[in-house]
């Protein structure tokens, strides 16, 4: 059974009488039916709001508990100042609200990787910033970085990989960038290729630090962690570059796109 912040019943909604709630929602949409737009526009703005205060709840919640621990119900609705009839109108079962609450996680990780993804250092530098960023985050939030992997049921992309693909595409045009300043010529297999090798580099960081946390003794100390990851990372970019007749230049990005800038001028 997929682990779940929610204690309920597997496959079914998290409210008892699961006909009375379908009942009560459809008069609640036929009354905004019939409301018109203003007030339509204002309870979807309720509703998200009280959806991201469920949200942030689950997540203080999570904070406070060991990973693989389960999180009841109430415990949110406690925490969020709600009761248990309110929180159960805002997300349709504990799916969803797992989902919502990976979403939130998922976009504070982005957040915080996105930020350090600045062309003021080397390269090696810009990747060890990133992967310390990442260990850093998940010895701070051990809990949110394992629910944050867990698999839910249900389609759509996993947010995770969301989140990954977005950073993946800032690297991937910095890649571009660099590879047609400098005139190489890719094969049509190397271009087709850059987008899942880049997303494969970032994802083994996820995976790595996860191993990393799940072991009885964590060693080596993060620094020493993050570094040797960034170092594996980079001997792969340095490695495909000079294959392909590129030797990436060991000065900050942000002189390296000022000299490019001037001889495109």
């Amino acid at each position: 059974m997929v682990p779940s912040i929610l204690t309920a019943t597997p496959g079914y909604p998290f409210w008892g009488n699961h006909a009375r709630e379908t009942e009560r929602m459809a008069e609640e949409q036929n009354d905004l039916d019939y409301a018109g737009d203003g007030r339509r526009l204002r309870w979807l703005a309720h509703n998200q709001a009280r959806r991201r205060v469920i949200i942030d709840a689950a997540i203080r919640v999570l904070e406070r508990t060991e990973p693989g621990d389960d999180v009841q119900v109430q415990l949110i609705a406690e925490e969020a100042g709600l009761a248990r009839t309110v929180l159960y109108r805002h997300f349709h079962d504990r799916v969803d609200l797992d989902l919502a609450v990976q979403q939130a996680i998922c976009k504070d990780i982005g957040d915080q990787l996105l930020g350090t993804l600045t062309y003021e250092g080397r390269p090696f530098e810009i990747i060890r910033d990133a992967v310390t960023g990442v260990v850093s985050w998940a010895v701070e939030h051990p809990t949110l970085f394992w629910f944050v992997e867990l698999e839910l049921p249900g389609p759509g992309p996993h947010p995770l990989s969301v989140a990954i693909e977005q950073i993946a595409e800032q690297i991937e045009t910095i890649m571009n960038t660099v590879v047609d300043h400098f005139g190489v010529e890719l094969s049509a297999n190397d271009r087709a290729s850059l987008d899942p090798w880049v997303f494969a580099l970032i994802g083994a960081v996820f995976s790595g630090v996860k191993r990393w946390q799940s072991r009885l003794e964590v060693t080596p100390d993060g620094a020493a962690f993050a570094h040797m990851l960034a170092e594996s990372i980079w001997v792969q970019i340095d490695a495909m570059a000079k294959l392909r007749g590129l030797v990436v230049p060991d000065v900050p990005l942000v002189e390296l796109f000022h000299v490019m800038e001037q001889s495109e001028q």
